[in-house]
């Protein structure tokens, strides 16, 4: 079972990531919201948490080993919840996931079945199907900082700034306020200190 590929980000196309590694390289699937992470990221070294699945007919013998990519192990673990529903599976929660985790996530606790309808292939029996069964385990994943921004490379510097914030004493919400609007300023950020020292320059106006 192969949960995490490391390699040089080749190519990226509307469905997938194409990683080298050494004289090997391997197609990696990825939702839309990954996709948009990676946009900045081409000829660098990347790494990605993997779902490891088969695809294909088991009846006529054939299938297919496949991987789908992540960012972090947040991400896969909604996703996997996600597919773990009646009638989504793999490649239908591959298809649909085109908005970030968080925005999904909120909509599900909400039992928001008209912002659910918008995703592709999923419509109000789906959604509802969804809501049903995820409700009450997607707090967590609507507290996520959208990283959704090309500026910061795909990095977890935002998630680990947000967790730093809430260690140092600060709520959720008033860590996810801080760090968004840090991202904001469109500034890129290295290291969670260079995140926390334009919160810290906020926070005093600079």
């Amino acid at each position: 079972m192969i949960t995490r590929i490391t390699g040089k980000l080749v190519h990226l196309s509307e469905t997938s990531a194409t990683l080298e590694i050494g004289p090997m390289t391997y197609e990696v699937f990825i939702p839309e919201f990954v996709r948009r992470q990676m946009q900045s990221m081409a000829d660098t070294d990347v790494t990605l948490k993997t779902i490891h699945y088969l695809d294909g007919n088991p009846q006529q013998g054939r299938l297919y080993p496949r991987l789908v990519g992540f960012m972090n192990d947040a991400e896969r673990e909604f996703f996997e919840l996600v597919c773990s529903v009646d009638g989504v599976g793999m490649k239908k929660a591959l298809r649909a996931m085109v908005r970030p985790v968080r925005e999904v996530a909120t909509a599900i606790e909400e039992q928001d079945i008209k912002q659910l309808s918008t995703l592709p292939g999923i419509g109000p029996a789906v959604g509802e199907r969804i809501i049903a069964k995820l409700r009450r385990k997607m707090a967590k994943f609507a507290l996520m900082v959208d990283r959704d921004l090309p500026e910061l490379s795909g990095s977890d510097v935002l998630n680990d700034g947000y967790e730093a914030l809430q260690a140092l004493g600060h709520s959720a919400a008033e860590a996810r306020e801080k760090i968004e609007a840090a991202a904001n300023t469109k500034k890129k950020f290295k290291t969670v200190e260079d995140l926390l020292m334009a919160v810290y320059n906020n926070e005093r106006g600079g």
